[in-house]
C-alpha cells in the first residue's frame, strides 16, 4: 500500500469550529508507570486535553487527546478573558485510523498527533512549539 503510517492534515479539517485546551499531562505507560516516549523520536509524549468547538460533536466526539511528542511539557496559550477554557491551535497535524475494539462493536477510531501547539492565528513569537517534536502521536477518539 502507498500509504504507511500516519496521514498529514490541516488543523482546520480536524476542527472546523476550533479547539480550546483543558490541560497537558505525561503520557505514562500503564504497566510500568513510566513516560511513554515516541516511536520515531525517543521523546517523551504528552497529551493535551482538547474540547472540540463543533457544535454538532457529542460524546466521545466532544472531548479528545491530542499528543505532542517533546522533551518538555509543551506550553499552552494564555488563558482569554471571559472563557473557561483557553483557545489553541495545533501545529503540522497527522491523523492515524485504527479499528477500536475495547467496546460493544468495532468501530474505526482516529489517532491525532501534532508536532506544536499554538495561539489560534499566531504564529513566531506566539507560537508556542514543542521542542524538537519531530514525531508526536494522539488520539481523537481517546483510545
Amino acid at each position: 500500500m502507498a500509504i504507511q503510517g500516519a496521514l498529514p492534515v490541516e488543523f482546520g479539517t480536524v476542527f472546523p469550529h476550533g479547539a480550546y485546551a483543558l490541560g497537558v499531562e505525561p503520557v505514562t505507560d500503564f504497566e510500568t508507570k513510566r513516560p511513554q516516549l515516541d516511536k520515531n523520536t525517543g521523546l517523551p509524549l504528552w497529551a493535551v486535553d482538547v474540547i472540540d468547538a463543533d457544535p454538532e460533536a457529542r460524546g466521545k466526539a466532544k472531548s479528545v487527546k491530542v499528543k505532542v511528542a517533546a522533551e518538555h511539557c509543551p506550553t499552552l496559550p494564555d488563558e482569554v478573558p471571559g472563557l473557561p477554557f483557553r483557545p489553541v491551535e495545533f501545529e503540522q497535524m497527522s491523523v492515524m485510523p485504527y479499528v477500536d475494539d475495547s467496546g460493544r462493536r468495532p468501530r474505526v477510531a482516529y489517532s491525532l498527533r501534532a508536532r506544536g501547539v499554538k495561539t489560534p492565528g499566531g504564529n513566531g513569537a506566539a507560537s508556542r512549539k514543542a521542542p524538537a517534536a519531530a514525531g508526536a502521536s494522539g488520539s481523537k477518539d481517546a483510545g
